[in-house]
């Protein structure tokens, strides 16, 4: 059986990552949890590709095992350079309803409330040097006020509605949340990579 880490210490996005590929037949998942307290490599790229990536090759090859990476954020439509790359970062908080509380208080007054949810997923092989990326992308709008409980590292989800949808991520049954989240189609293509190399 081919064992895999996922690289993210975000509570939130390792538990998705971890449903995600729980029913890939071959492989074992593991995580950072899994592994001895390591930093985490500059993150400078300029793409959220380039940013997986460099997370996936540091400890693939630092822990020697095949990892993915993931790195993901929103774009704002009313201010397109102000999160991004940094979406996490654009805000300092101490915990995650500090952190949406101000995220909502900077949306204050503004119409537009259109923002694009990006998650790039990289897996890269030590040993072989296989690397691969894949993006996905799902627009909705920013509410108002939060429309259901925070998830621990991703308190956007309590406030973000996709297109065409009446409900915010975090309000979803986790299958549907999966089928049109953006983590879950980056997820997806990742899979199917995945299953290419049984």
């Amino acid at each position: 059986m081919k064992k895999i880490l996922i690289a993210t210490g975000n509570a939130g996005k390792k538990k998705e990552m971890l449903q995600f590929f729980k029913g890939l037949k071959g492989f074992s998942f593991l995580s950072l949890a899994d592994f001895p307290t390591s930093e985490d490599p500059v993150e400078n790229g300029e793409t959220f590709e380039a940013n997986a990536l460099i997370k996936a090759r540091y400890f693939a090859e630092k822990f020697d095992i095949p990892t993915i990476g993931e790195d993901s954020g929103l774009i704002l439509s009313a201010f397109p350079q102000k999160f991004g790359l940094k979406t996490k970062r654009e805000i300092q908080a101490k915990d995650d309803m500090e952190w949406l509380t101000k995220f909502l208080e900077l949306l204050e007054g503004v119409d537009d409330r259109q923002a694009t949810f990006y998650s790039a997923m990289a897996y890269y092989d030590p040993k072989t040097r296989t690397k691969k990326t894949v993006l996905g992308q799902t627009t909705g709008h920013i509410e108002y006020f939060p429309q259901a409980p925070l998830e621990k590292g991703i308190p956007v989800s309590a406030v973000f509605t996709p297109e065409t949808l009446n409900a915010v991520f975090s309000a979803m049954a986790k299958g549907q949340k999966n089928k049109v989240s953006h983590r879950g189609k980056s997820a997806r293509a990742m899979e199917l990579f995945l299953t290419s190399m049984t």
